[in-house]
């Protein structure tokens, strides 16, 4: 597994992580057994870094993955990077300092560890962004190595650059991928410039770049692909990365012959991300340990050409750009 590294991180983490969302919940049922499969199959097959949120089944997926380290050993080798802020109303005078500590006790606890990787706040509102005493308190946790490092996880451009500014700030986690392009052209160079982490997240557009899915694919009624098709839960740009749904079947039947001999179309997705070159670390998510040790696999694939890089910028002007490119 190739390792990445960001200065302001302090670490390096293999390019290819595994997104453990659908561990927890909102991605229909993952039973404990099967989750676990998943973390040892990704780790087995390279992976070192693992993307969690206190969120995710109210603290299951943290707790899942705390087992899974205790199980794995005290030299694991790995990097687990964990969100805070989505359990309660989306106010700025919810992320405090009080708080803070309080949601750092409940995952240091669920993960069974005394200091933290990673933390990110979780996609928290704008106003978060201009609040020193957001960044000053984040800033005690560090001092006082509850955490080793802390970041952002942001749903647009504006809100990436504006953590890249904080000099605290050690990660911006931003959706990227071939139908969310926009973070190219400022935000992964700023990241570069500054040193900051790239967390590549919704890498496959909630599996729309799998290839998988037809019109006539369903999903669970507790799977956010039913439930928040139109942002009635979280921010839709979270759900197929925020296209619609018969566009993004149109614009992968565009991708798939573009697949090399032997390459599934989540592998070239994944791909394509990371030949971006500021990209840190890509984190899609696994239903089953096949699909983790198949994600993994796309790190060791060979570069991809101009042409097929400028077959993939054609299909997002031609197709997506309308839909994403000024929302986010």
């Amino acid at each position: 597994m190739e390792m990445r590294k960001a200065g302001r991180l302090g670490r390096d983490v293999g390019v290819i992580g595994l997104g453990c969302w659908q561990l927890g919940a909102d991605w229909g049922q993952v039973d404990d057994a099967d989750a676990l499969a998943v973390l040892h199959a990704a780790v087995d097959a390279g992976v070192t870094f693992l993307d969690t949120a206190d969120v995710y089944g109210d603290g299951r997926s943290e707790t899942l993955i705390g087992g899974f380290l205790r199980e794995r050993g005290p030299e694991h080798g790995l990097t687990v990077a964990t969100k805070m802020g989505r359990r309660v109303e989306q106010v700025p005078e919810n992320y405090s300092r009080a708080n803070f500590r309080a949601w750092n006790d409940r995952s240091r606890a669920n993960l069974g560890v005394d200091t933290l990787d990673l933390v990110q706040l979780h996609c928290p509102p704008t106003p978060v962004y201009d609040r020193d005493e957001v960044f000053d308190a984040l800033d005690e946790l560090v001092a006082e190595q509850r955490i080793a490092a802390y970041g952002v996880s942001v749903e647009t451009v504006d809100e990436a650059l504006a953590a890249i500014a904080r000099p605290g700030v050690a990660s911006v986690q931003i959706i990227l991928n071939a139908f969310r392009q926009k973070p190219l052209e400022r935000v992964l160079p700023a990241a570069a410039e500054a040193g900051v982490a790239i967390i590549a997240r919704v890498p496959l557009a909630s599996g729309l770049l799998s290839g998988r899915y037809t019109a006539t694919t369903t999903f669970a009624a507790d799977d956010h692909r039913t439930y928040n098709r139109h942002g009635e839960a979280f921010d839709v740009g979270e759900t197929f990365s925020g296209v619609p749904y018969d566009v993004g079947l149109a614009a992968v039947a565009r991708l798939v012959p573009l697949v090399p001999e032997g390459v599934t179309t989540a592998q070239f997705a994944l791909r394509w991300i990371l030949e971006q070159p500021q990209t840190t670390v890509v984190i899609p998510g696994a239903r089953n340990a096949d699909q983790a040790s198949g994600n993994a696999a796309a790190a060791a694939l060979a570069p991809l050409d101009a042409q097929t890089h400028a077959a993939v910028a054609a299909v997002y002007d031609e197709l997506i750009r309308e839909h994403v490119h000024d929302r986010w």
